[in-house]
């Protein structure tokens, strides 16, 4: 189910990303013509948005953000592992806060309208709850994989992109 999931995220994103590059294709070509499409540019925002949340947690999945671990490396595994729970919680800790924090900022945004396009910004704001959710939830995962490898040999757990260190 999970699988699907991804699957399901990684396409929603891919087809956002393709909605954007035809809407400012679109915007470009009619404003050359004379007709300039306002509402596509907000459109295009707005999905820009959404893609930017799924793309992160898309990339945290596959441990794929940019990391610089040059002194973490050179730990042992078993402290390794340790440092990656720490800091997993830290963020575990503000992706929820941001949670709670992006949908009070949506619900104050219903009725503001975003741009000229009419659309309620509450759109554009939902992504920050929604996403830091996601990523939350991804994090969960990982940190769940950590937590059962102290018991065995320490692997670390949020490093695998990153010299192929670590891979669950």
């Amino acid at each position: 189910m999970l699988s699907a999931f991804v699957k399901a995220e990684a396409l929603v994103a891919g087809v956002l990303l393709a909605v954007i590059v035809v809407l400012v294709f679109a915007a470009g070509v009619m404003r050359w013509f004379g007709y300039p499409l306002v509402w596509s540019v907000d459109l295009a925002q707005l999905l820009f948005v959404w893609v930017s949340f799924l793309g992160a947690d898309l990339a945290l999945r596959r441990h794929a953000h940019i990391g610089i671990d040059y002194l973490v490396k050179r730990l042992p595994p078993r402290a390794r592992t340790l440092l990656d729970v720490a800091l997993a919680l830290l963020l575990l800790a503000f992706l929820l806060a941001m949670t709670v924090l992006g949908y009070r900022l949506t619900m104050l945004n219903l009725e503001r309208r975003f741009g000229d396009s009419g659309i309620s910004y509450a759109f554009v704001t939902s992504a920050v709850p929604v996403g830091c959710l996601l990523l939350a939830l991804t994090l969960s995962g990982q940190l769940v994989r950590a937590l059962r490898s102290l018991r065995r040999a320490p692997q670390p757990v949020f490093v695998a992109a990153r010299g192929g260190e670590g891979a669950p």
